[in-house]
């Protein structure tokens, strides 16, 4: 079974999905935010098809500690997910994981214009392999 990690945000949500073993996290897809209800839809969709067992979310803390507008929206998005797609939700501390999928693609020389398709989807996978990893170090 697998697990899922998103990276929400206001007009996209990233997806990424670990392997059956838990221990690699692997890019999936960006889902358009166009309605909670939609977007709901397509992640309860993925999740069934790939027999997820537990949804992380990232969770957009301050860097000071605090909890601003985007991670009340996570809060409440996590809270919806949990009981539409009936599966158990985490939220996971994702400071600076979007900043880091974008060094990483700077770095690969990435284009700005693929850089702005794939970051979603590349901060997902590096929030969802921060949490796999901290599974294995427990």
């Amino acid at each position: 079974m697998r697990i899922m990690g998103l990276d929400l945000g206001t007009k996209n949500i990233g997806v990424a999905l670990s392997d059956e073993s838990g221990v690699l996290a692997q890019g999936k897809e960006v889902v358009r935010r166009t309605s909670d209800d939609a977007a709901m839809a397509r992640i309860k969709e993925i999740a069934r098809e790939f027999k997820v067992k537990e949804i992380v979310v990232g969770l957009p803390v301050k860097m000071d500690g605090t909890m601003g507008e985007r991670a009340e929206d996570s809060k409440t998005f996590a809270e919806m997910l949990k009981k539409r797609a009936k599966l158990p939700v985490k939220l996971w501390d994702e400071r600076l994981s979007t900043k880091e999928a974008e060094d990483i693609m700077i770095k690969a020389d990435v284009t700005r214009a693929k850089r702005k398709k794939a970051i979603d989807k590349l901060a997902a996978q590096i929030i969802l392999q921060s949490y796999l990893d901290s599974l294995r170090t427990c």
